[in-house]
């Protein structure tokens, strides 16, 4: 099998780690990790990881218990002219059968009841017609434009390119009836302390010594984690059910789809009130010097595809991939996800500049409605230049562009601070035991971080009604924004996401 490439997205760690220890053979081993306490403290959060200082929190808005908008049923706003007499008015009413409610205080106009079964505007137009009526219109719901209070939320310029604040409008956030599983390098998910002997290895030449019998704290991110919020963990790198995460890749990819939103805290997410499914498949570097029994190799991620789908995942997000020869296995997961109706989201690939060579599992999407491949624009719209290319993009989302957009323009999600997790960094000298504990908003790059958004929009239609993962992708290119060339392309695919615009296309809102 070929070993899947880590879909790692730490700009700010230029340099690749290289391994000169043998991999672990891929055969079942005893575990080399023991838990030590099933409860840890809380996670820490150190803010932001730059210099610069967030803008100013929007106001924040209500958010209304309904996702649609539209005309109340059975009354009528209706201002009769000045002097009219009493009489006059119930003479008026009685043409069209209504009747007067009771007197409104601040008000110089009168609520009348009206059949619950007529058209509110045309018995509007039939009052407004009469001599003694000033004016007379149905009764529209309105409703705050619902912008997160989340304190971040102006720095994260991906969720107004796509038009989110109205978007939540129509379906704010999902509901918990939606499951996304996000099979990456594990989730943040809980608080625990455990034991690992962590081995010698090299990197870039350097040894680095065996630190032995650790004792390692894990959190829960202090952003994402909620009641229920996670459903089914399952751990392939492992063997196990706690697939935490030692990477952060995985955590920030879940807070894309589903960070907790309008909490007053950090930064929002596209489907907030979604279920998150952690599974993990891909290893990191430290489940490689803990000693991890298994990598992350397309049967590995094969079957954490057909575990995310027979555990109630409808939603499959897969911020990972490889480039070289093609992968049936991995096809024939991905087809029996859709079978099931499951909804399946891949990232297109960063290796554009490396020579764009065809990336898996992302170039079965094409041939699978049900299954998208994802590519990454920058804040200015344009492809992001790491992203690959060829005729499996079928969508584009906000991944970030860094190098034309400047340090803030990648995508800003919570997830674990590397000042703790990558002692290696530092050189053997200064080299010790993570702590996985802490936590930093970051901005990342990548269709890795494209893909999430793709995830948490299928997730709103999903909760709409529209179940058929065939029907999902089809609603998505349709009302998708053209970008680059007129039409379908190899660049952008069918465009940019437009959620608000897929949305009212299905004749939620007038």
């Amino acid at each position: 099998m070929w070993v899947m490439v880590r879909a790692r997205a730490r700009c700010a760690i230029a340099a690749m780690v290289l391994w000169a220890a043998a991999t672990a053979a891929q055969q079942p081993a005893p575990s080399f990790r023991t838990l030590v306490a099933d409860t840890a403290a809380p996670g820490i959060d150190r803010g932001v990881r730059d210099a610069d200082r967030p803008t100013a929190a929007r106001t924040t808005a209500t958010e209304r218990a309904a996702g649609r908008d539209g005309v109340v049923r059975g009354s009528l706003i209706v201002k009769f002219r000045p002097g009219t007499a009493p009489v006059a008015k119930q003479s008026v009413l009685t043409r069209v059968n209504s009747v007067a409610t009771q007197s409104l205080s601040y008000a110089d106009f009168d609520i009348v009841s009206i059949d619950a079964a007529a058209d509110p505007e045309a018995v509007a137009r039939q009052l407004a017609a009469q001599p003694d009526v000033e004016y007379a219109q149905a009764r529209y719901r309105l409703h705050a434009m619902y912008t997160p209070n989340d304190p971040l939320f102006p720095r994260q310029w991906n969720f107004p390119a796509l038009d989110m604040e109205r978007a939540w409008d129509i379906n704010p956030g999902a509901t918990t009836a939606i499951t996304v599983a996000v099979l990456d390098s594990g989730v943040a998910y809980r608080s625990t302390s455990v034991r690992f002997t962590a081995r010698a290895f090299t990197v870039n030449g350097v040894p680095f010594p065996s630190l032995g019998a650790v004792t390692v704290p894990f959190a829960a991110a202090p952003d994402l984690a909620g009641p229920d919020r996670f459903v089914a963990p399952r751990d392939f790198i492992w063997n196990d059910t706690d697939p935490l995460d030692m990477d952060g890749h995985g955590t920030h990819v879940a807070g894309t789809i589903g960070q907790l939103t309008n909490n007053s805290v950090g930064v929002a997410g596209m489907a907030f009130n979604v279920r998150l499914m952690p599974v993990k498949v891909i290893d990191g570097d430290w489940d490689f010097i803990f000693g991890s029994p298994f990598e992350g190799t397309d049967d590995l991620v094969a079957r954490g595809v057909r575990y995310a789908v027979d555990n109630g995942a409808r939603v499959l997000n897969m911020s990972i991939g490889r480039a070289g020869p093609p992968s049936p296995v991995m096809t024939e997961a991905l087809n029996y996800a859709v079978s099931q109706g499951a909804f399946v989201v891949v990232a297109a690939g960063n290796d554009f500049l490396d020579g764009n060579p065809i990336q898996r599992p992302a170039d079965v999407a094409e041939r699978i409605d049900g299954v998208i491949a994802v590519g990454a624009i920058g804040r200015d719209r344009v492809r992001a230049r790491y992203s690959s290319t060829g005729s499996f993009v079928e969508i584009s989302a906000p991944g970030g562009d860094m190098v034309r957009n400047g340090s803030d323009g990648g995508i800003l999600q919570q997830t674990l601070d590397p000042d703790f997790t990558d002692t290696y960094l530092g050189g053997a000298s200064r080299y010790r035991a993570p702590r996985f504990d802490v936590f930093a908003y970051q901005f990342f790059q990548g269709t890795s971080m494209a893909a999430p958004h793709v995830a948490g929009f299928a997730a709103l239609l999903m909760q709409q009604g529209i179940t058929s993962p065939a029907a999902i992708e089809a609603i998505m290119k349709r009302y998708a924004t053209d970008l680059g060339a007129a039409g379908r392309d190899n660049e952008y695919g069918y465009g940019l996401i437009n959620p608000r615009a897929a949305l009212r296309g299905m004749g939620l809102v007038k």
